[in-house]
């Protein structure tokens, strides 16, 4: 449908920041897509819609997703209420880890690097962390929400020991390359959004200096918000446990799903067996400990639950677009505005641009991977570009939107997880994105005069 194509995502970027209503925009985003479906039909368009939501959900991969998170928002009630988190937090002061805003920031994003197994995984471990430590130094949520969002699409794909890896390698695969490990391991180095956006990561952890609305945030912060430590006699094993039961637990599972290869596992079985065995582990810590009676613990667990149905709720949304989107074309049509006819310095380039410009506008990195690899390989490849050098053009584009789009799901978990508004999250992270975005475009016109 060409131009038509991109309403829908245009619809929910400007319907979000102007009413900052995440779902309203989201519905609309949808109706329109099913609309232009439909020929125009908003009858038609309406039924469509309750037929693409429930077709997400038939989807055995999107509701272990959307199962994941509800369980999810279950483990996080207990870890606070039980002390957990307070108790893993007074430890790590009283060990002299956490005495600066700096090593409280680099404890943030150090976190969200190097637990690289899963992507909601490193967000949600490192934002239940700090949060109380962030508030103790008085450095904002939106600033823990960069922090640990930040670190983690961009984490995933320059340590490709998980799924990431193996469906980059799987869509690699089919180019006749000599070895497509090795060329996915020579695209590191050179994806140049993943390698700056870590760097301005830490260097705003170690500086503690911010910019633009962030730093405008910051200055504003009253002075109620800001909360002390508890001193409370919250265990750390109420936290430790449970989370190493689901780190290590994603770990095997990814094995045993993918027959001894972690590349080869299933991120989305692996993450929910997982939870559900740290939530079983934390049910009998706490019922051992005599901490909650059975019935509490149900009930907490439920309003857990019910605190995580609005972000359910925006996951199926965001889930549903995407697949109307990909129905539209949306995803062909920007990538075909990079052309063969470009001159050989301007290709990756704008393949980094389309790609980044797919994947904020869908907010899929792995959707825009899956569409752009089979036109953008084979046009580099025809041109004498190194295939490392496509790829990662392609991979650094693709994390662009993962990483701060409004409607991905990694930046609405980080938001969840640290606490903040998920629009003020994406206004104040997405200069630092396109801070990266516009250094990396730059790197690429430079490889280009190299090649």
């Amino acid at each position: 449908m060409g131009w038509y194509s991109l309403i829908p995502a245009m619809l929910a970027i400007a319907l979000a920041l102007w009413k900052r209503e995440v779902i309203l925009a989201l519905v609309a985003a949808l109706l329109s897509a099913e609309v232009l479906l439909a020929q125009g039909n908003p009858a038609a368009g309406a039924a469509g819609l309750l037929d693409r939501l429930l077709a997400t959900l038939a989807d055995a991969g999107n509701a272990r997703i959307l199962m994941f998170s509800l369980l999810m928002g279950a483990l996080l009630k207990l870890l606070r209420d039980s002390g957990g988190v307070d108790g893993f937090v007074n430890r790590l002061s009283r060990a002299g880890l956490t005495k600066t805003p700096r090593q409280a920031g680099l404890l943030a994003s150090s976190l969200g690097l190097l637990i690289f197994i899963e992507s909601n995984l490193s967000v949600l471990t490192a934002g239940i962390v700090s949060q109380k430590l962030f508030d103790r130094f008085r450095m904002s949520r939106v600033r823990l929400a960069y922090l640990i969002d930040a670190t983690c699409a961009p984490g995933r794909v320059t340590i490709p020991l998980n799924a990431w890896g193996a469906f980059i390698l799987g869509l690699i695969g089919v180019y006749n390359l000599p070895n497509p490990t090795e060329t996915l391991l020579l695209a590191i180095p050179l994806n140049f959004y993943a390698m700056l956006t870590l760097g301005l990561v830490f260097f705003t952890a170690i500086s503690g200096k911010t910019f633009g609305p962030l730093a405008q945030v910051e200055k504003q912060l009253p002075e109620p918000a800001v909360e002390a430590l508890s001193q409370g006699k919250g265990k750390a094993r109420f936290m430790v446990i449970p989370l190493v039961v689901l780190v290590f637990g994603i770990v095997a599972f990814m094995a045993l799903t993918g027959q001894g290869s972690l590349l080869k596992g299933s991120g989305s079985t692996s993450v929910l067996w997982a939870t559900c065995l740290a939530l079983l582990v934390l049910y009998g810590l706490l019922r051992g400990h005599g901490v909650f009676r059975h019935q509490e613990l149900i009930k907490r667990s439920f309003a857990g639950m019910s605190e995580l149905l609005p972000l359910v709720t925006t996951v199926l949304l965001a889930m549903s677009l995407g697949a109307a989107m990909k129905a539209l074309g949306t995803g062909e049509f920007v990538a075909g505005l990079v052309g063969p006819a470009l001159p050989k310095i301007l290709i990756c380039p704008f393949i980094f641009l389309a790609a980044a410009t797919m994947s904020f506008t869908t907010g899929t990195s792995w959707g825009t991977f899956a569409i752009m690899m089979p036109l953008a390989m084979p046009l580099g490849i025809s041109v004498g570009l190194p295939p490392p050098l496509v790829l990662s053009a392609v991979l650094g584009g693709g994390v662009f939107g993962d990483h701060c789009s409004p409607i991905s799901d990694t930046t609405i978990v980080a938001a969840l997880a640290s606490g903040c508004d998920l629009l003020d999250h994406t206004r104040t992270q997405l200069p630092y994105a396109l801070t990266a975005a516009g250094g990396a475009f730059v790197f690429y016109l430079v490889a280009g005069l190299m090649v």
